[in-house]
């Protein structure tokens, strides 16, 4: 018999305050840094005890044999930090990350949120809009937004987590990524905002004509 546990991706959650592994009754759970303001290429598993794990690359003892190769020592030491500053005192309220996201969200009209009106991550929105296509909105905002979902299918189709969820293709197309952060001002949110109407009132708008 092949020993099984419940394995979550906690990327999104971790340093949110919605991650409680023992709450949650996982064996397995893996976070990411960068998703800390930690650097990129460097995550942790987080294993219960008694769980049984299989090596999946052999030849040296680095994590008790699980895991053969050097450790990126500097990477993890960042990895330590981002966890440790995002718990300090000085690290921004989640209440204010989160206000700023609604902000951006009643500030865009006619927008439709995606997922728990109330009980999501406090920096990530989802929104689909009423009449404009996202990938063409990408051409107007490339420093502001994302379309679809963090895992797309692949160019030009919409994609597939959206549709999971009820959503329909052309309601999909229509989506965009959104977040707020430690660093993200009010300022900011108010741009970003004007950005993204202008630049679904220009796709509305009928083409002119060449003259």
């Amino acid at each position: 018999m092949t020993p099984q546990g419940i394995y979550t991706d906690a990327a999104q959650s971790a340093g949110y305050g919605f991650f409680d592994a023992a709450e949650l009754g996982v064996d397995l759970a893996s976070l990411s840094a960068h998703k800390l303001y930690g650097p990129k290429g460097i995550g942790a598993l987080y294993i219960r005890r008694g769980t049984f794990l299989t090596a999946q690359q052999t030849g040296g003892g680095q994590e008790r044999g699980l895991r053969a190769g050097t450790l990126n020592v500097p990477a993890i030491a960042g990895l330590g930090a981002a966890a440790h500053l995002i718990t300090s005192d000085t690290a921004p309220a989640l209440a204010q990350i989160r206000a700023l996201c609604d902000r951006l969200l009643d500030a865009i009209p006619g927008a439709t949120v995606n997922g728990h009106p109330t009980r999501r991550i406090p920096g990530s929105l989802s929104l689909t809009l009423p009449d404009a296509e996202a990938a063409d909105l990408l051409d107007h905002l490339p420093d502001i937004a994302a379309a679809g979902s963090a895992c797309n299918t692949g160019i030009g189709e919409p994609s597939h987590v959206l549709t999971a969820i009820g959503l329909t293709r052309t309601q999909a197309r229509r989506t965009l990524r959104l977040g707020t952060g430690r660093n993200t001002t009010a300022d900011e949110v108010e741009r970003a905002a004007a950005l993204i109407a202008q630049a679904a009132a220009r796709q509305r708008s009928p083409r002119s004509s060449a003259v």
